[in-house]
């Protein structure tokens, strides 16, 4: 358990964060802030304690509020640890560790960057460790590559600056760069501004995994009763149809929950509405996530088809049947092959297959066997997730249960993952983090040559408003010109959704009457 004194939330949560990263899975508490006993310097900021092993992190700023010292200190047999052959610039900050840092709070993102520069060496020092993505903590790394490329700035510069300014590895700086530049060139085709995408969540499926805390309900729960669902849906939808009219719709993502749960007259109900009232002919990709394969059938494959869906999920999350047993999967290996092989005889040619690494119990060898059987069915996509324990799933919430469950995730899987993924012939063309991720590392999407899924792009870099329809969905208005993304979201339990969706309605009202500049392209 960590318990974190503070008198001032500035950097509250960058120091948090990175605590979460170097001790993942670790509880948080909060305790009163106290006087530090320093002369001449009063503490305005987080100190973290964590008695589990007796190590106190402390942050002070001086009256003038231009300075700023983290400190470890450590009781009975705890030490630093010795850290050798270190890259130039964490030798420079480590030499430095126990100095005040000189901040300019007027401007915040340096001042952020330099306390998490050095709360990452002594959290270094402290436990011997080195972090693959140093001291960024961000969903979104490749948007700081974006953005360096959009400046005109080169590789080799990006490259530099990441590495100064966050302490990453040098894999994980080349990966952002080529998945910028990849990004880059997908979007440069897209009018950003002038258009938007459209997300609907269906929020029910077959059963609730061990890892998840995606907004589900078990469809079973449901029968009969779907309809008052969508309902509802159909009303936010017929409301965001005449809102973003004289918008063009680049792409349209229905996810979940699994979409595919609901039956194969509701997906025709839910298709044919949605055809009804917005342009999707006309826009680039249309994609439902089919994800649990004992949620297909062939009529529903067929209702998918019939409607004009250009690309599907189906996501295995593994390949072994005692995981996926352990996880509460409910569908066998061979199922996912039946279903992935009933998806092509019905003419689906983009196909994406997710994967996690990291499960319960799984090692180097599973996963090779998995990405092994991966291979031989050879989708057009594969979304490589490192596990993320969230704090609703069954993993956090169940603690006592699963303690003893082991979780590996390792740099050498990660590799290996990505090997085969490039001998499929698959490029590396989007990513992002969570956190509590195991082994702290990232989700990567790989593509075939053009079968890159656009609306992942678009809701990573947010180039672009994305509207979300549904129980908890959020809607994300980019103003153009400004720099500025504004949020509306949706309740997530389903009844709540029915009986409030003139609310959700109105909450979208209310973002869009916001006054934005000229519209520009991306």
């Amino acid at each position: 358990m960590i318990e974190i004194r503070l008198n001032d939330n500035a950097y509250e949560q960058d120091i948090r964060e990175l605590l979460m990263a170097f001790y993942p899975g670790e509880g948080f508490v909060y305790g009163a802030a106290e006087q530090d006993l320093s002369v001449g310097m009063e503490k305005k900021s987080p100190m973290a304690v964590l008695p589990d092993i007796r190590l106190t992190v402390e942050g002070m700023v001086s009256d003038d509020r231009r300075f700023f010292r983290l400190r470890l200190i450590f009781a009975g047999k705890a030490e630093f640890h010795a850290m050798r052959d270190l890259p130039p610039e964490l030798e420079k900050e480590a030499a430095r560790r126990d100095e005040p840092i000189s901040l300019d709070y007027d401007d915040r993102a340096d001042a952020k960057n330099k306390i998490k520069r050095r709360f990452y060496v002594l959290l270094m020092f402290a436990t011997g460790k080195l972090l693959p993505w140093g001291a960024l903590t961000g969903i979104r790394p490749t948007k700081i590559a974006m953005t360096k490329l959009q400046e005109g700035m080169g590789a080799d510069a990006i490259a530099a600056f990441m590495k100064e300014n966050y302490y990453a590895s040098d894999e994980k700086i080349a990966l952002s760069i080529e998945i910028a530049q990849r990004e880059r060139e997908l979007l440069s085709a897209v009018d950003c501004a002038g258009g938007y995408s459209l997300y609907v969540g269906i929020p029910f499926c077959p059963t609730t995994c061990l890892y998840c805390s995606f907004t589900s309900f078990p469809i079973g729960k449901w029968a009969g009763k779907t309809g008052l669902y969508l309902d509802a849906l159909f009303k936010e939808m017929d409301y965001v149809s005449r809102k973003m009219s004289g918008r063009a719709l680049t792409t349209v993502y229905f996810g979940g929950g699994t979409p595919t749960s609901l039956s194969a007259e509701d997906l025709d109900r839910l298709f044919t509405k949605l055809r009804a009232v917005f342009d999707v002919d006309h826009a680039r990709e249309f994609t439902v996530e089919a994800g649990r394969p004992d949620s297909i059938t062939r009529d529903k494959l067929r209702v998918l088809k019939k409607h004009g869906v250009t690309r599907i999920s189906i996501n295995p999350q593994t390949m072994n049947q005692a995981t996926l047993d352990l996880i509460g999967r409910r569908h066998t290996v061979e199922d996912v092959k039946e279903k992935f092989a009933m998806a092509r005889e019905e003419g689906f040619d983009n196909i994406n297959m997710d994967l996690i690494v990291g499960l319960p119990e799984e090692d180097m060898e599973e996963v090779r066997a998995t990405m092994e059987q991966i291979r031989e069915l050879g989708p057009d996509s594969l979304t490589v997730h490192s596990l993320a324990i969230k704090r609703a799933a069954r993993l956090n919430t169940m603690k006592e249960v699963y303690k003893d469950l082991k979780i590996v995730n390792t740099q050498e899987i990660i590799d290996m993952t990505a090997r085969y993924a490039r001998e499929m012939g698959l490029e590396p063309y989007y990513l992002y983090r969570q956190k509590n991720m195991a082994g702290n590392f990232e989700n990567v999407g790989y593509a075939a040559p053009g079968k890159a899924c656009l609306y992942n792009i678009l809701i990573m870099e947010e180039q672009q408003t994305i509207v979300g329809c549904g129980a908890g969905t959020t809607t994300k208005r980019v103003i153009p010109g400004e720099n500025r993304i504004e949020r509306a979201e949706t309740v997530k339990n389903v009844e709540h959704y029915i009986a409030r969706v003139d609310e959700m309605i109105g909450r979208k009202e209310k973002l869009f009457a916001l006054p934005e500049k000229s519209l520009e392209k991306c």
